[in-house]
């Protein structure tokens, strides 16, 4: 039996849940081929509860975690609205191929759409071309304010 739900991190399941599977994640060439750190794995979920704006979504397969979508509420200052950022999606390597992901991006949008939201906002890798696909599937597609100038581009400054 299959469920998504919206996760509770004061439930111990579910926080338990959150940490394998980002950690999963992690190990996979596309979230960077490392495990988190020790630290990551013990504070994470300590952290993302003080942040407000912070929507999670799990996915459990007989009652096994499956898959994860951690979102941010964030701000169109264009639109004058809430957006919500997909940060992180996983589906366990055991899990994929059955929809999983599409099911928990319709629980996004739900909640997106509950929220006021104008948009769903993602960043995908270059080389993850199952996700791109999916994502495209889902709707998904590059932000442009006018094709003339381009794709908006995801860049970053680490700062620690």
């Amino acid at each position: 039996m299959e469920a998504i739900i919206n996760a509770d991190l004061n439930n111990y399941k579910h926080a338990s849940a959150v940490v394998y599977l980002l950690n999963e994640y992690a190990k996979d060439p596309m979230g960077g081929g490392a495990e988190l750190t020790d630290d990551v794995k013990k504070n994470l979920v300590s952290e993302l509860k003080k942040r407000p704006g912070i929507v999670i979504f799990l996915a459990f397969v007989d009652d096994n975690p499956a898959g994860l979508a951690i979102c941010i509420e964030g701000f169109s200052s264009f639109a004058c609205k809430p957006l919500l950022n997909v940060h992180d999606v996983v589906v366990a390597a055991e899990y994929r191929g059955r929809g999983i992901s599409k099911r928990l991006l319709a629980s996004v949008e739900e909640t997106a759409v509950s929220l006021g939201c104008c948009k769903l906002t993602l960043e995908v890798l270059e080389g993850n071309r199952i996700a791109q696909a999916a994502y495209k599937a889902y709707g998904f597609e590059g932000y442009e304010l006018n094709p003339l100038m381009g794709k908006a581009l995801f860049w970053q400054k680490i700062l620690t």
